[in-house]
């Protein structure tokens, strides 16, 4: 029996087949080779049962997935800092910053929601606004600081958390920001969450290693502000971590299974 698995290790890894063979023929051997099987036909399975990270993301193409790299006008988001001047009425300039409400209190005015709205669509109303108490007001609005360029990069990458994004960013660039990818890193579904104009969440599956050989350069799609670049972990950093979670820190009746594990990836 124990020659019939290792006939079919072979198949697998020929390196595997000579190392149990050689057990076998030794009669003090026997228990090693019995519990290097077993390390072998457990991580066959871990393997077998490692698939797609989502099952549910869209491809490179579908709605959503390519946006223009520019903005036709930026439009204003929670946190950016605007100053509001009145060139007849300098004693009512105002510097402010929106509120996670999305609303900014401004003399006269009051309360206002601003996000959404571009410099000249605020201009205009806030034009309207002050108009019935200045005659003839003359309204400049400049946004001084971006709150709302930035992505969030999480997992296999150097340097996780908020990046900020001063133009036109793809994908790649992104994680360049977040300190790159670590070995662990699986290149070929690095996944985007985003949401539609609706406020609905979907994923979008990249294989950026295709772009990154210039297989496919489709596969680096640009980034949109608030947009969460998560970067899974591949199939054997994921088999990796379920024997150390299940076998290595659970099973103290194997005593040496480590030693054969690292022995099998080795080769």
């Amino acid at each position: 029996m124990v020659l019939q698995v290792a006939r079919y290790c072979n198949i697998l890894n020929p390196v595997l087949f000579r190392t149990l063979c050689t057990a076998h023929k030794s009669t003090t051997q026997v228990t090693a080779l019995r519990r290097l099987t077993l390390a072998f036909i457990i991580i066959s399975f871990a393997l077998c049962g490692c698939g797609p990270y989502s099952k549910n993301a869209r491809v490179v193409g579908s709605p959503g997935t390519v946006v223009s790299p520019i903005q036709e006008e930026y439009h204003i988001h929670v946190g950016d800092k605007l100053a509001v001047r009145l060139f007849y009425n300098p004693d009512l300039n105002q510097e402010v910053t929106v509120r996670p409400d999305g609303k900014v209190s401004l003399l006269l005015v009051h309360e206002l929601t601003v996000t959404g709205l571009t410099t000249s669509q605020l201009t205009d109303l806030l034009t309207e606004k002050y108009a019935k108490d200045l005659q003839q007001p003359e309204v400049a609005v400049i946004v001084n600081s971006f709150a709302g360029q930035r992505v969030f990069v999480g997992g296999e990458v150097g340097l996780p958390g908020a990046k900020d994004i001063l133009g036109p960013t793809t994908v790649l660039q992104a994680i360049a920001l977040a300190g790159g990818f670590k070995d662990t890193a699986r290149l070929n579904e690095v996944i985007v969450m985003r949401r539609d104009a609706d406020n609905t969440p979907f994923l979008i599956a990249l294989d950026v290693e295709k772009a990154m050989k210039g297989i496919d350069l489709n596969q680096d799609i640009y980034v949109q502000p608030y947009d969460i670049v998560l970067v899974p972990k591949s199939n054997i950093a994921d088999v990796n971590l379920w024997v150390n979670q299940y076998i290595n820190n659970n099973i103290s009746g194997i005593s040496g299974f480590a030693l054969y594990y690292e022995v099998i990836r080795g080769q």
